[in-house]
């Protein structure tokens, strides 16, 4: 590590994309007697504000080239980022070519992430997006840290300004390192965005394969500290852009636990994004209870009737506008996140009189299945694709078997569609009990499918819910007929599980004894 303390800042070079702020640095950094070099459209912006500045050309001797893909690629430029202040060797190498040090340099990105984010952008044009120059400068002026600052984003100029002003042009060492970081983390995000889009189309097995690739990679930036993680002695952050998906309109901030029962809760509504005026329970990642009725009010009272206890301190997340009526009733009890895509008018106004309360808008936009679920485990992490949402369908899904002597009647075949959108969002093993798309029992993150349907009966009984002419759903198959028999015995008509049991002939065969009807998914919904 050099020992000599690095020279004050006498030359600057310039190169943005986003120009955000950048004529006011550049004002500060003249002030202080910084000579500026920038590129052909950052110079002619602050040649329009009247700042002194000398073109990149000037310095190279070598005019912009192939419509400006070369510009900055140049040893006048990268010897005078890298060179060693500390080494004389290097000095003299710039001195023997004519070349000055520079001592900062001031870079952002092409914008690549939105440029792919626009269907109707050419593949050939997106590449054009993928900056050469910028991350080489900044790379260089990081790596050289000890003696050069690397200023990649417009949130820094003045905390730089101001040290530059308050030291005599020079910028400390913990400031040069902090500033390193951010650069190389900039420049990582960056080729992660390219390597993601490139990688969409090039599976390393085919074109089915192309979401799980050789090498798992993310770079994403801290959005949000949290005040711990899932128990106070433990740190927790959140990392990435969650803009995307909500909006916190009220309350303290989001913890860890919270934004975890966030998540779960905006997958389990956006099952019923196309159905009627639905609203779904929650806690600790579990619904609590879940309905579809006639109005939102109506579905908050049959949701909460499933189970009267859990809910307090719980979550409440609603497909469609909230309305007053309903969130007059939800706030009779303590509900610590109210989730829904908008509000009506005044209904704000009943829901922030609870300090302690959050109230978040779902935006309706991205779906969480757009992105990969990734997990920690010890040595590494697990990916998946995410478990899709399920067809709204007037129709039964072609992979649906009848293999009961009687098919499902229309109100069975409803309310087994319901049933089965919310066994999805329970920890396995799962079982739910629903009649009238409204659930009467749930039985969740049980060892035994027998222990999960027990619970859910337990809990509808404890509710005084009759299951008499309900369904009942599984998330997975029956590994014997026992757990069909249960269920037919407590009053269930009809169920719904994946099959693919060495026993499904003999569940078949009970279900036809009790007169239950019954469909086969052909696919389970596993949630650990």
């Amino acid at each position: 590590m050099p020992t000599n303390a690095p020279s004050p800042v006498r030359r600057a070079l310039l190169s943005v994309y986003d120009k955000t702020g950048i004529v006011d640095f550049a004002r500060r950094l003249r002030t202080l007697d910084i000579e500026l070099i920038s590129t052909g459209g950052t110079a002619e912006t602050l040649r329009q504000a009247g700042i002194a500045v000398t073109n990149v050309a000037d310095v190279t001797g070598v005019p912009e080239v192939l419509e400006g893909r070369v510009k900055t690629l140049h040893p006048a430029l990268h010897a005078g980022i890298l060179a060693r202040r500390s080494r004389e060797e290097d000095m003299a190498a710039l001195e023997e070519h004519d070349y000055a040090p520079i001592d900062l340099v001031i870079g952002n990105l092409y914008p690549f992430s939105k440029a792919v984010q626009d269907p109707d952008t050419a593949p050939d044009t997106v590449m054009e997006y993928v900056d050469i120059g910028g991350p080489t400068m900044l790379r260089a002026a990081a790596k050289n840290h000890f003696d050069v600052g690397a200023v990649s984003a417009p949130d820094q100029y003045d905390a730089v300004a101001n040290e530059l002003a308050q030291n005599e042009g020079h910028l400390s060492a913990p400031t040069r390192r902090s500033l390193a970081e951010a650069a190389f983390a900039h420049t990582a995000a960056y080729d992660h965005d390219i390597d993601a889009h490139l990688s969409q189309h090039t599976g390393t097995d085919g074109e089915d394969d192309a979401a799980l690739q050789p090498t798992y990679a993310v770079s994403l930036p801290r959005a949000q500290s949290l005040r711990y993680g899932e128990n106070p002695h433990q740190e927790g952050a959140l990392y990435g852009d969650p803009s995307d998906f909500y909006e916190k309109l009220h309350g303290r901030d989001l913890s860890y636990n919270n934004l975890l029962d966030m998540s779960s809760a905006l997958a389990l509504i956006d099952e019923f994004r196309d159905a009627g005026p639905t609203c779904a329970i929650l806690k600790h990642t579990n619904p609590c209870g879940v309905a579809t009725a006639d109005s939102l009010e109506e579905a908050w009272h049959q949701a909460f009737a499933t189970d009267t206890q859990s809910p307090y301190g719980g979550i409440v997340v609603v497909n469609q506008a909230l309305d007053r009526a309903t969130a007059e009733a939800i706030d009779e009890i303590f509900t610590e996140i109210v989730i829904a895509p908008e509000f009506d008018p005044g209904v704000l106004d009943v829901l922030t009189q609870q300090d302690r309360r959050r109230v978040v808008r779902a935006k309706q936009g991205a779906r969480a299945t757009d992105r990969l679920d990734v997990r920690s485990v010890l040595g590494g992490v697990l990916a998946q694709t995410r478990d899709p949402v399920i067809p709204s369908t007037s129709s039964p899904p072609e992979e649906w078997e009848v293999p009961t002597a009687r098919p499902p009647t229309d109100d069975e075949r409803a309310d087994l569609d319901f049933a089965w959108r919310v066994v999805k969002h329970v920890k396995s093993n799962a079982i739910v009990y629903a009649r009238d798309r409204a659930t009467l029992g749930v039985g969740a993150g049980q060892m035994s499918r027998i222990d999960a349907s027990e619970l859910a009966v337990f809990k509808a009984q404890k509710s005084e819910l009759d299951l008499t002419g309900s369904v009942v759903a599984s998330d997975a198959f029956f590994p014997f007929a026992d757990g069909l028999v249960a269920a037919a015995d407590e009053g269930a008509r009809a169920a719904i599980q994946p099959g693919g049991s060495i026993r499904d002939d003999e569940v078949t065969q009970a279900a036809d004894a009790h007169d239950v009807a019954m469909i086969l998914t052909g696919r389970r919904h596993f949630r650990h």
